[in-house]
This record gives C-alpha cells, structure tokens and sequence, in this order.
C-alpha cells in the first residue's frame, strides 16, 4: 500500500515540479474522503509541515510523500480552515494554505460579461477578505485570461519567482485564478505560462495589471484602489453633458519632457505630484481649460511618447504610483481644469512580456499578420472580433474614468482601425466579407466604446484622431455614426498650416487652403489641434515653419495663433507652441523655457494667455462652433490681398466678434469690413500690438459704423490693418 501511494504520488509530484497540473484544486487542498478527510500539499523544498487550526492549535504532522515536496495528513473531519507551519532547511514559516479557497479564486468570472468594467474588478490582482473561525483572512486574488494555455503559474517576489509554487486553476473557460492568503498592496508578481505544448514562454506581466515597475523587470505590482480619497465631488457635479457648447482650450502635454529638473535625477522626470503643482499652476494660469497628456498607459519605451502601451489599465509608473496620478486628475479638477488623455487601441508592441503571443497563440492580435501587424509602427494589431479583445479594450477605456475621474479620452490612429488597406499596398490586406476595405469589426468596437462611454459617464467625451473623409465619426451611433463627441480637425491643419509656410508674396495663390475648411464645417464636431505631430521628425517648430526675417516668423506665428482661436472648432496647442519655441520637440529634453527671456518669445506667451481669455470670456467664439448661425463670412474673395474676414455670433445671446487677418506684411489703411449694424464697434485684440512683439501700428480702437453698404451688408467699417495680423472687433452692445 505504502509503495503504491509513493508511486502515484511521485507522478503527481513530478507534474508539479514541472508546472504540468492544470487543475491543482483536484488534488491540492482539503478534500473530503470515506473515512474523513485529506489535506495534500505541495511545497517544494521544504523538509516537514504541521497543519494548525487558524489559532495555531495542531491538527496533525503531514506525511512527506515525495522528496520534491508534496506532503499529505489524513483526518477525521474536514476543518473550516487551516495553515500550514513549514519547516525549511535555513527557515520556518507559516502559511495559510492558497488551495483552501476555490470559491473565492472563481468569484466574478460568471459576471464577467455582464459589464465591460467586470473585467478590471475581477481579472488582475484583487485584494480581498473573509471571515473564517472568527479570523479575517485577506489576500490577493489573481486571476488570468489564456484560455490555450497548458498551464499558468503565479510567480512573484513572496516564491522567490519560482514557477513550482503557486500553479493556477484553469477555469472552464480559460480563465486561471489562485487566491494567496497574505499578500497585500505592494507585492510584485507575474505570471509563468506554457503554450499549448507545454512550452514555457517570456514571464508575462499582468494583462489586467494596475501598477508595474519599469525597465529591465516590466513587473506587475499589486495596487489598492479603494485607498485613494477624492476631493472633486463639486467639480465633477458642476459638469455638463454638453460640451459642444463650451470653451475648450486644450493643452496638450508630454509628462516626461514638459520640465525637467535641474538637477538629474535618473531622468529628471517630474512625479504627478510635482506636476500636480507646476503644470496645473501653469496651465491655469494660461488660461487653459483642458490638459490632454500623451497615453499615460505603461509603455515599456520612453521613444514611443506613450503610443505603444502593454499596461491599458495602469498609469506609467514612470512619474509615481497609481494614486499620485489621482492626485495629479484631482488637483487639475479642484483648479477647474479638465483632464483628456490618448487612449491607443489600435495597436500595441511585440514585447515578450506583453499581449504578444500572450498564451502561445494570438489571443489579442489577428493570426494573419494581412491583418495582425501594423508595419509602420511595428506592432501588433488587436483583433476586434473576439469577445474577449473586445471587452478587454473596453474594460481599458472605461476604467480611465472611473478609478482615474478622467474627463476624456483622445483615441489615436482611428483610421488604421477603420480601414484593412490602411497603410498597405494591394496584396497586403484581406478585404471584408463584401469584398470592401472597411474593418467591420472596428467600427462595432468603436461604436460600443463611445455608446458605454457616454451612457456610463455623460459629462466626459471622447475625441477621435481621424485623418480621412470617413462619415459620421462624431454623429451618435443611433444616427449611424461612430459615436464619437469630437473629431480632429486634420484637413484643418495641413492645409492652413500649408498656407502660413509659403512666402506672402505667394498666399495669395493658395487663398482657398485657409478658408477650406469651412466647407466641410459642419460635417462634424471638430477640434482644430496644433498637435505633437506637426513639430516632430524634421518638421521643426511651428516658429520654424513661418517664412521670412525674425520680426515675420513671430508675427505671422501670432496672426495665425489668432485665426485659431477664432475660427470655428475646439483648440488644441502642444506644449511649446505657446512660447515660439524655436527648436523641434525633443522627448528626451526638456522645453526650451529660457526663451521667454527674450520678447518674442515672452510675446507669444502672452497673446496665447490673452487669447485664452477672451476666448472663455466671449460666448460668440464657442459656443456656435457646430451651428450654421455661430459664423459668417463677411470676405473670403480677399485673395489678391490674402486677407479674411468673418463673423461669430453668439447662439444665446447677441455678442458679436468680427474676426480680420492679414496675411501679408503690408498695412491695409482704411481697409472697409462689411457690418451688420449701425453702432461702435471696438478692437478687443490685436496681434501687433507692442506687449506681443509686434509693431504696434496705429489701427485705431474704436470704429463708428457707416451707413456704406460693403460686404453684402448695409454698414461698414474702416479699419487701418497692421501687418501680418488678426484682429477681433467687438459689437459695442
């Protein structure tokens, strides 16, 4: 009898040692037998173990059934609970035993499909309790989806990263949990897996992680939301659902190269408390309404700004732990600044300790790389059609603005979603099943994201980054569109960006690539981005891309600053813009703040700060962005003397702004502006004025309208225009 229970129990012994057992709640634990009860346990390395009640009274000394480790005690009775007293060679511990629990280890996997945000309470790392004997037992729960896997276990620095120790069970649907008794926030851990041929892979990192250490380890730590207390009740009551009809200045930021310190420490990052206080002081000092931060989620490369993420539910921990990010979200709350950040779901990086080929298949990505691999940013491409890529994705989403109150989300590279041909040559895509380019899969995931967005959280929005004529990206899906609040403005961009980089002797040729835009105004709710993206990879500053002399370069820069933030459409401004910075965005440096010793770079600080200003003082700016009766040309022929101007009209109330710039160098005197009224009218911001660099020529402030008809309408104006400027002229009501 002796001889046979040695030999069954060396072949399960040996399965353990090799990270074989699939299904150790079968044969580790307490289970009920005809005599009593079993308690088999595995513990490699250890010499004796002693089974106690949770009060330490002994229940019986184990029987060693195998020299690797597997111990066995037969008793009388099943306990309500019990701990092991581990005597090793050089040490002796005492552990409640992980294999106890198997109701609570699969507790919330039959609600996982309930809600999308089920995933993030249930997968990953959850710290949990229970009431046993009197005793509250806590612990993490962990839990993983890879469903080919032939095994997973749970490896960390409390089993000296050895996969022997903890092995997980698979659940009927590929999901592998284990709970550990006295683990706690803090603890680092990762998960050993073996694809389908027992194979064993790279050490992954959890999926579902909130909090991961960096560069070289890339490992997953155990994080405690419910710790963090919010000071934001106000603000977050104070939002409106709404926000077509709001000011929206938006400052975009990269955290690690926005300032820097003096001093270098490893990188001279500063923490999120650290920006918590001067970017947020800065930003509100700007005038700023939002903050949009370039993706957040852990990436394992500083190069990438962020756009190849692996942690989709952690803040990087490059800038501190998950709750000095909150406290980064709540200080801009408490100073009324909105928080927007890049969510990247379309696509993420071949990593070994990532998605990638996570379980020995491509759970998250398509199989066929046609379809499954971006060749551009060398990256892999979730496939939108499995349910659990799906969830997953939006899960990610969604706890953004639940654990992280964030106000936004910016989704980048939408159109590599919508389309199979995007970026490819014919031959290196597969068509869908009508034989067309659009990826059906991609637009569904799309419209279910911003349905559960908007329907979970009304008072934030979602922005796509959308380079192509795609229709409806900001229609609501019930109206057939993608759902999204905001869609980039990237026509908008290039081409007047195209028009501001030619010589003014030659705008006049290319009049209609500064009033374009306005044709398709009203397709879709649009932001108008000066991003990170147009001062990047040789394209140099926005100052760098304006022609001519020192004095030109900076006027031009604020003439078209101007037009911006009157022309129809949300502003977004990257960092750097504000100050002129001369010199490209550098991810590895910081902004080139000692610029603003000089005046003309202290110039364009100062209009960006005025024009934000007027822009959140004057309802006629934004709040008819999206209504034909919020603008109205009053000259875009003007194209001999690349002049425009236009009207924005107030929606719910009767203010008036008349917008004129002169895009050349030359002074238009007496230049005549068609008005819709008899009355004064007044200069409430004029580029060339002397406290932005400019030349401050004499335009004059306040203006009596005449009764000469011009422009179509019955009165007019005169106005002596400076050169290389904008204007905004006020109804003096």
């Amino acid at each position: 009898m002796k001889k046979e229970i040695t030999s069954a129990s060396s072949q399960l012994a040996e399965q353990l040692a090799s990270v074989r057992v699939s299904q150790p709640f079968s044969v580790l634990g307490c289970h009920s037998r005809d005599k009593g009860a079993q308690i088999t346990a595995w513990r490699p390395d250890a010499i004796s173990i002693q089974v106690e009640d949770l009060h330490g009274n002994k229940l019986g000394q184990m029987l060693k059934l195998d020299q690797q480790g597997l111990f066995e005690l037969e008793l009388e009775s099943i306990p309500t609970a019990y701990q092991l007293a581990i005597q090793y060679s050089d040490s002796q511990v005492v552990d409640i035993d992980p294999y106890q629990f198997n109701e609570l280890a699969f507790e919330g996997l039959a609600q996982l499909h309930e809600a999308p945000q089920n995933l993030y309470k249930t997968l990953g790392a959850q710290i949990k309790s229970v009431e046993l004997e009197g005793n509250t037992i806590s612990g993490v729960k962990f839990a993983v989806y890879a469903p080919s896997a032939a095994a997973v276990s749970l490896i960390g620095d409390f089993n000296l990263w050895d996969g022997r120790k903890h092995p997980m069970e698979r659940s009927i649907d590929g999901h592998w949990v284990l709970f550990v008794p006295g683990l706690e926030a803090g603890c680092k851990y990762k998960f050993e897996v073996k694809d389908p041929h027992g194979n064993q892979l790279p050490h992954k990192t959890d999926p579902v992680g909130f909090y991961s250490e960096q560069y070289p380890s890339f490992t997953s730590i155990v994080w405690d939301h419910s710790q963090y207390q919010w000071n934001d009740e106000h603000w977050i009551a104070s939002q409106h659902t709404d926000k077509r009809k709001e000011a929206m200045s938006i400052y975009e930021v990269h955290l690690g190269s926005w300032k820097r310190k003096q001093e270098q420490e490893g990188k001279g990052y500063l923490s999120y408390r650290e920006l918590a206080d001067e970017l947020v002081n800065y930003v509100k000092d700007m005038g700023y309404t939002h903050i949009e931060v370039l993706p957040v989620s852990e990436f394992p490369f500083d190069g990438s700004w962020g756009y190849q993420p692996i942690g989709m539910f952690a803040p990087t921990s490059r800038f501190g732990t998950p709750d000095d990010f909150k406290y980064f979200v709540d200080q801009c709350h408490q100073n009324n600044i909105s928080v927007i950040i890049d969510w990247v779901p379309a696509h993420f990086p071949s990593d070994a300790h990532g998605l990638a080929r996570f379980d020995g298949t491509s759970l998250y990505e398509y199989e066929d790389p046609r379809r499954g691999w971006h060749k551009d940013w060398n990256s892999y491409i979730y496939d939108f059609g499995r349910d659990n890529v799906r969830q997953f994705l939006v899960a990610s989403a969604l706890i953004w603005m639940d654990e992280y109150h964030i106000d936004g989300l910016r989704v980048d590279a939408v159109a590599s979603m919508l389309y199979w041909d995007y970026s490819r040559d014919e031959g290196e895509w597969v068509p869908n099943v009508d034989g067309g380019n659009h990826n059906y899969e991609a637009i569904s995931l799309l419209k279910w994201f911003n349905e559960e967005v908007y329907k979970q959280y009304p008072h934030a929005m979602t922005i796509a980054e959308e380079s192509t004529a795609f229709a409806g990206v900001s229609r609501p899906t019930f109206d057939g569109g993608l759902g999204f609040g905001f869609k980039w403005n990237m026509g908008w961009m290039h081409d007047s960006l195209d028009f501001m980089q030619k010589d003014p002797a030659f705008r006049k040729y290319h009049h209609n690539e500064i009033t374009f835009a306005m044709v398709y105004n009203y397709d879709e709710n649009f932001v108008l981005p000066l991003s990170h993206d147009e001062v990047v990879h040789g394209k140099g500053s926005l100052l760098g891309k304006m022609p001519g002399d020192e004095w030109q370069q900076a006027a031009n820069l604020r003439a078209y600053t101007a037009f911006m933030w009157a022309h129809p459409g949300k502003k977004l401004n990257f960092m750097g813009n504000e100050i002129a910075q001369a010199s490209e965005w550098n991810h590895d440096t910081s902004l080139d703040w000692h610029v603003l010793e000089y005046p003309k770079h202290a110039g364009q600080q100062a209009l960006v700060k005025q024009l934000n200003a007027t822009y959140k003082s004057s309802p006629a700016l934004y709040q008819g962005d999206y209504d034909t009766r919020g603008f109205e040309w009053i000259d875009h022929n003007d194209w001999e003397r690349s002049i425009v101007s236009f009207q924005r009209n107030g929606i719910e109330d009767q203010q008036t702004i008349i917008v004129v710039s002169n895009f050349t160098p030359l002074v238009r005197e007496s230049y005549r502006i068609g008005v819709n009224h008899a009355g004064r009218y007044r200069v409430i911001l004029n580029t060339d004025s002397e406290h932005y660099w400019g030349s401050n020529a004499d335009c004059g402030i306040e203006f009596e309208a005449e009764q000469i008809g011009w422009n179509e309408r019955a009165y007019s104006i005169a106005v002596n225009l400076p050169p290389l400027a904008t204007l905004y002229i006020e109804k003096v009501v």
